[in-house]
């Protein structure tokens, strides 16, 4: 399996084993016909529908050399069928040609569309049951040109390719086995133009391979660029880098001008040197034929030849388009090889052998990144968070209070040490059920694209509208929601753009309060708002904690003042563990420190 390859602005580029187009590389991606079977019996019939197209195809060149010969015949007052009844033969076939054609496209169109979307829907699914490991060491735009890019050209070649590829040999068979019957000489002069094809195709093929897998890699830096400066717009805009970011990607779509037109040379020198030798071929054909055979079977001869070069000429293209494809088949193959979460992909409720009260305790735990195993961010932490209690974690920065998160979410597992809920291991309970039973109100909320309601009822994609307002009434979200004229079917905009800081902290706590969590992990969920949205959210948050344990990350200091316990952490370690009242009267203490500071400051 290829590893990625982190370049110098950060893009992941893989390093893939140069993809050839061989018995190996073809057996090893066979695996994406499995979503075929499904549609397996329309695919066969589109296959017999191509041998039945090709069969009509081939039949013209003859049917054309009846009518000549025929309508010779009777010019030389000979006996011989009618030429119009000839020709209303060559049209019943060409008719009978025209819905094999239709109906092997349609076909092999249905069975594409619909196998592609089964994979992308696998893909899809793979990613999201992924650690956050593997999120950490790629960029969304390159996982996003996956589901586009490389699906897309999988799905050309299941659609069309592998069908214009699959007629084409059907064509070139039968021509080959025609002309050889009207003339084995003439079939030799022409086939002497084979050895010539082979050698242009292994000199061209592992340049072109090359420059299209180039242009490939520099698209998805391009499209990352778009997807990263996007998502930054506020960013951009603030530091006034419009120019910078226009110029960023230009310079990224220049190369891949530059890659796409080396790569387009090598293969119009490629098809044009195939061309020409093709239709070099033909002209000595008609040159040798006209003195060996008669006008009707030369005329058929040429047609036959020309089909079967038009054929061989379109397998260049062919044979690009297959490499680049399995080249995609292969980077979408390593997805699948990645080793996944254990999640329950089913939205199944909590099941009463897995169901928590909600006692929470670290013993001894230690952590280092799996990018960064020599930095350890937390070192023998321990503390407990009894049922119902609010636990605050405080530090300064780079304490590994968000660490500390990511291990409680079951983003990572310990190095060292063990973390139990209710008394037992957390690796003992599913992920999916243990998630099931915790919510989570970050700093910087993330609300997706939708409407209010339906941000809300993603803590329970179930609720019903009086659930999701009574939510929205315990998070104080109820009177600014009201006030919009569309009110909870507002659309909030990407990322929730369209809502204050405080009105998406309240949305997510109302999430939060619908999923009604047995855990509830808070990490500095009002350090950037301002003092009235920071009063409404306090209450907010006191809502929701009340009744069950939580897990408070502080920033202000003054919110966790009635904390049950504060763990003070620094450099990975608990420097200190008590209530507001004992740890604000230690001497030197680390917790005090920070009050007085933060005094000092406000």
């Amino acid at each position: 399996m290829a590893r990625p390859n982190y370049s110098s602005n950060g893009s992941i580029k893989e390093e893939l084993s140069k993809v050839k187009l061989s018995k190996e590389s073809i057996k090893e991606n066979l695996w994406v016909f499995k979503y075929i079977i499904p549609y397996r019996f329309k695919f066969i019939l589109g296959l017999v529908l191509i041998a039945l197209s090709g069969v009509t195809t081939m039949a013209f060149p003859y049917l054309l050399k009846e009518l000549i010969d025929n309508a010779h015949q009777i010019s030389l007052g000979k006996d011989a069928i009618a030429p119009g009844l000839v020709a209303l033969t060559m049209l019943g076939v060409l008719s009978i040609q025209m819905v094999f054609s239709f109906s092997r496209v349609y076909l092999f169109s249905f069975v594409g569309e619909h196998a592609v979307a089964d994979l992308r829907k696998d893909i899809y699914k793979q990613m999201i049951m992924m650690p956050m490991e593997f999120f950490a060491q790629r960029r969304v735009g390159e996982l996003s040109n996956r589901l586009s890019a490389d699906i897309s050209q999988i799905q050309d070649t299941v659609s069309s390719v592998l069908a214009e590829l699959l007629r084409g040999l059907v064509v070139l068979l039968i021509g080959i086995g025609l002309i050889f019957y009207l003339s084995w000489k003439l079939t030799l002069v022409m086939l002497s133009v084979v050895p010539v094809i082979v050698v242009v195709a292994v000199v061209f093929s592992r340049r072109i391979r090359k420059e299209s897998k180039d242009a490939q890699d520099q698209l998805a830096d391009s499209g990352v660029i778009v997807q990263e400066t996007l998502q930054g717009i506020a960013n951009v805009k603030a530091f006034s880098n419009e120019a910078y970011e226009l110029k960023r990607y230009s310079i990224s779509v220049e190369k891949v001008v530059k890659l796409a037109i080396k790569s387009a040379q090598l293969r119009g020198i490629f098809i044009s040197i195939m061309i020409f030798s093709i239709f070099a071929a033909i002209v000595m054909v008609v040159w040798y034929g006209t003195s060996i055979l008669q006008f009707g079977e030369l005329t058929a001869f040429v047609v036959y030849t020309a089909f079967i070069g038009g054929s061989m000429a379109g397998f260049a293209e062919l044979y690009s388009q297959l490499q680049k494809t399995l080249g995609a088949t292969q980077r979408v193959k390593e997805l699948f090889g990645e080793v996944t979460e254990n999640v329950n992909i089913k939205d199944e409720p909590v099941q009463e052998a897995f169901r928590i009260e909600g006692t929470v305790e670290l013993k001894h735990v230690a952590f280092s990144y799996p990018s960064r195993p020599e930095i350890q961010i937390l070192k023998d932490v321990s503390f407990k968070a009894g049922l119902g209690q609010q636990i605050a974690i405080v530090g300064p920065s780079g304490a590994g209070k968000s660490t500390l998160v990511s291990l409680l979410l079951g983003f990572y597992n310990p190095a060292e040490g063990a973390l139990l809920f209710d008394g037992k291991d957390a690796g003992s309970y599913p992920l999916s059920q243990l998630r099931k039973q915790m919510a989570f109100v970050p700093q910087d909320v993330l609300l997706f694209g939708g409407t209010i309601f339906e941000n809300i009822a993603y803590g329970k994609p179930d609720a019903t509208g009086e659930e999701v307002e009574e939510a929205a009434r315990k998070a104080y979200a109820h009177g600014f929601i009201s006030s919009f004229p569309e009110g909870y079917n507002t659309v909030v905009g990407e990322r929730g753009v369209k809502l204050s800081g405080g009105q998406r902290q309240r949305v997510a706590i109302a999430r939060a309060i619908l999923k009604d969590p047995a855990i509830l992990i808070l990490d500095e969920a009002t350090s950037s708002l301002d003092s009235e949205s920071e009063l409404l959210v306090q209450k907010a948050l006191d809502s929701l904690m009340k009744g069950r344990t939580s897990i408070v990350i502080a920033h202000r200091l003054s919110t966790i003042r009635n904390a049950d316990k504060i763990v003070v952490l620094e450099k990975g370690l608990v420097k200190e563990c008590g209530t507001h009242d004992e740890l604000i009267h230690l001497d030197n203490g680390l917790y005090r420190n920070l009050n007085k500071l933060q005094f000092e400051l406000s």
